[in-house]
């Protein structure tokens, strides 16, 4: 799950994480307080950002002709302009895709005078299963861009999971970045506050691009996380009402949003052939076969290995509510799933929604006699496949026809 820069902030401020003063809003009124709120506590320069869950906010571009998601203003009017131009317009960015993303919400922060940006982030490392904490003197920049060009300027620390992150090295990633004196310190206490805060969030990276030097109002330096992205781990939410309160809906695809009620791994895509499948790696290679003999995938779905009746018809509702799907393959091997159980949930499904589209069953493995005899005596017409490649080419052959 994602969630909104200024909700990233709220968990790392609550760790001792240094962030610039700011407040979230969903009004223009609520903006004009702000910025009036802010600019009488000292603040010459305040930050207008658009929330959304995509990048490249401050280059892009509102469907209404507004330039940038991100602005720097210096006035309550101008902030009260600006919150107008982007409170419940579209903005379209490189990420977003042509069709954009509706701001429902504004962060208004103070604007901070920046001396140096670097980059930090926490994650896991599958390849040791260890946390860890990357570092670059290279903030504001794409890591990946980075890492392709000068990857000597990332430093990387593995953590010992049994006793975190340990004080020394803390000390060390500070001094990879070249901190010295009262800063090195304050960085210190910000570095092990982000670790803390992807450890006890359950988070599954933590990115803070850039973490800053910032001057402040008295003409010291300080550093903070001036943006921050946070994803996190979907299997440990759970343990966090307060953090699956902050969920988006608004941000997510709405068939993606109605297939996470039940449990099923759902992912939109553009093309006409729907899967159901059950099992990650089986899905992909569907995909794949879909792709091989000239078809084009619409979804991914995966119905995981004990799904129900009811996860099945609840997918091909999911599935069939895509105007785009104009055939569906369901590739099934059974080992912990019962091919009886996913063939009586399809005919359920195909009576209910009165499917009209071709439909084109494999199954193979656990009791797959009993459900390709479900399937014979369903009446329902269907075409069955002897294999993934029979099943993928018939099922390219009846939407191309």
């Amino acid at each position: 799950m994602n969630i909104h820069e200024y909700q990233a902030k709220q968990l790392l401020k609550q760790y001792g994480v240094a962030v610039p003063p700011g407040e979230s809003c969903q009004t223009i009124t609520e903006a004009k307080a702000i910025a009036e709120k802010l600019f009488a506590a000292g603040q010459t320069l305040l930050v207008v950002k658009s929330q959304i869950h995509a990048g490249g906010r401050g280059k892009g571009t509102f469907t209404h002709g507004f330039q940038g998601g991100v602005k720097l203003v210096k006035s309550v009017e101008e902030a009260v302009h600006v919150a107008g131009n982007m409170l419940s317009k579209t903005l379209v960015t490189k990420q977003t895709g042509p069709e954009g993303r509706v701001v429902g919400t504004l962060l208004i922060a103070g604007a901070e005078k920046i001396k140096r940006e670097f980059y930090l982030a926490v994650l896991l490392d599958r390849a040791n299963s260890r946390p860890l904490v990357m570092a670059s003197t290279e903030g504001g920049m794409d890591i990946e861009e980075v890492a392709a060009k000068t990857p000597e300027k990332i430093f990387k620390e593995h953590i010992d999971p049994a006793v975190g992150l340990m004080p020394y090295q803390a000390r060390k990633i500070a001094a990879a970045l070249g901190l010295k004196g009262d800063v090195f310190n304050q960085a210190c206490k910000l570095i092990a506050g982000v670790y803390k805060t992807w450890w006890e969030c359950d988070a599954s990276m933590v990115e803070i691009n850039p973490l800053a030097i910032v001057e402040t109002a008295d003409g010291k330096e300080a550093i903070m996380c001036v943006d921050a992205k946070i994803g996190l781990d979907d299997n440990a939410l759970y343990r966090h009402p307060n953090i699956v309160a902050m969920r988006d809906l608004a941000e997510e695809s709405p068939l993606e949003v109605e297939a996470s009620k039940f449990s099923l791994n759902y992912i939109k895509l553009d093309g006409n052939i729907a899967c159901l499948v059950n099992g990650a790696g089986l899905a992909m290679s569907t995909m794949d076969i879909i792709q091989h003999f000239g078809g084009s995938p619409a979804n991914f779905l995966d119905v995981g290995g004990g799904a129900s009746k009811d996860q099945v018809a609840a997918a091909f509702r999911i599935i069939l509510s895509d105007p785009s799907v104009k055939g569906i393959l369901v590739n099934i091997f059974g080992g912990i799933m019962d091919c009886n159980v996913i063939a009586t949930g399809i005919v359920e499904a195909v009576k209910e929604t009165g499917l009209s589209i071709p439909l084109v069953v494999r199954l193979e493995g656990n009791n797959v006699a009993a459900g390709r005899n479900t399937l014979a005596e369903s009446g329902l017409k269907l075409t069955s496949g002897d294999s993934m490649a029979d099943a993928a080419r018939k099922v390219v052959a009846a939407v191309n026809g």
